[in-house]
């Protein structure tokens, strides 16, 4: 089994999610971080004492490279991600780009859309482009 990083490096990543999402989503309560396995499993705490999962990260061995997979409602599982790059793994700096990409999960969520509300979209994932070429 894959080990956990060390309290420093827990410690951390707590501190920067947080500070991110302090700056990025004020609707959020707090960001809470729990490890197991290897990986950093990470949700949104929203007000109400409702807990919605973000992403799950990887811990790589190094501080500041990580790889994430995306939470989806819709299959309440998480899915491995790929970065525009082509990388499985990103820098700190990177994934918290990639991380925004589920803004639009907490946006919904904070303005009242929930699972088996009529708008059935609001769950599906994100359809990738189209790719030119090949």
């Amino acid at each position: 089994m894959p080990k956990n990083p060390s309290e420093s490096i827990q410690q951390h990543l707590r501190q920067r999610l947080n500070r991110h999402a302090r700056e990025r989503w004020p609707h959020v309560d707090a960001v809470t971080v729990r490890f197991r396995g290897g990986f950093a499993y990470v949700a949104a705490e929203l007000p109400g004492e409702e807990s919605l999962p973000l992403c799950r990260l990887r811990f790589i061995g190094v501080l500041h490279t990580w790889g994430f997979a995306l939470y989806l409602a819709s299959t309440e599982s998480y899915r491995d991600d790929i970065l525009p790059s082509g990388l499985p793994t990103a820098l700190r700096r990177k994934l918290s780009t990639a991380q925004a990409t589920s803004t639009s999960t907490l946006s919904r969520r904070s303005s009242g859309c929930r699972q088996g509300s009529s708008s059935s979209s609001a769950h599906q994932p994100r359809a990738r482009p189209a790719s030119s070429g090949h």
